[in-house]
């Protein structure tokens, strides 16, 4: 009796974990799993509701619906998502990510789907109008980001202090009660702090940085068939007319 009972109760467990371990939804669909940071509008954000939204956000819903898989999205900081890549707890990341060299030594990344630049952003008062003008300030970024990594490279050259935050909202807030002198971001996501809040700001031409694109674990097996999705939704204007809604100011 209780050995039955034990092989029981080991079958039952073991059909479980198969079933946990399934990649299908409840309608047998298959999952897609992305994760993103949801700090970064108007890439991506959240809505009053709670719901992701953001050009980034559609591009992915665009992406999973022409492939064929329920599109499931997680939220967390910035900095985590290469580790979750290669710990492979997701199968992809759209979170404005652009597809540098450095990053590619740790992840794959589809085709490029959008190109923006980067802009340093400060109090209209500052007069802070070129990199010159950075000499003795405390320029903030976003941990993991491009712009870390340009801020990085630029400080000793123009003799500024990094500072690093895991969420740009919270950059923004630095810099609006002075904490930092100038906030270092994606310039399409900077023009929408700059006409909320009144900040002026310039373009890093110091650098020409690689466009955004989807991130994967190394070695993915989704990546050639994102890719000719991205180059469909691409060719057919869909990309387009996502950067017309939620990207107006580059159109």
């Amino acid at each position: 009796m209780k050995k039955g009972l034990l092989k029981g109760l080991v079958l039952a467990l073991i059909i479980g974990l198969l079933a946990a371990c399934g990649s299908n939804s409840g309608d047998g669909k298959k999952v897609l799993k992305m994760a993103t940071s949801a700090d970064y509008p108007p890439f991506e954000s959240f809505d009053a509701e709670g719901n992701f939204i953001g050009f980034d956000i559609e591009v992915a819903k665009l992406v999973a619906e022409e492939l064929g898989y329920e599109l499931k999205i997680e939220n967390m900081d910035f900095s985590g998502l290469i580790g979750a890549l290669q710990a492979k707890r997701v199968d992809m990341v759209l979170a404005g990510m652009n597809a540098s060299e450095e990053r590619k030594k740790n992840v794959d990344f589809s085709i490029e789907y959008h190109k923006s630049g980067e802009v340093f952003i400060s109090k209209a008062d500052a007069g802070i109008d070129s990199l010159e003008d950075l000499e003795g300030k405390t320029v903030g970024v976003q941990l993991g980001t491009i712009q870390e990594e340009g801020a990085d490279k630029l400080k000793d050259e123009y003799n500024f202090t990094v500072s690093k935050l895991n969420d740009a909202t919270v950059l923004i807030q630095e810099l609006i009660t002075g904490r930092i002198d100038v906030a270092y971001l994606d310039k399409t996501v900077a023009k929408g702090y700059m006409d909320e809040h009144g900040f002026v700001g310039f373009e890093d031409v110091s650098d020409s940085s690689p466009g955004m694109a989807i991130a994967f674990p190394k070695g993915s097996e989704l990546i050639d068939d994102v890719n000719k999705a991205l180059q469909k939704l691409i060719d057919s204007g869909k990309i387009d007319e996502l950067k017309a809604k939620w990207l107006p100011e580059e159109e």
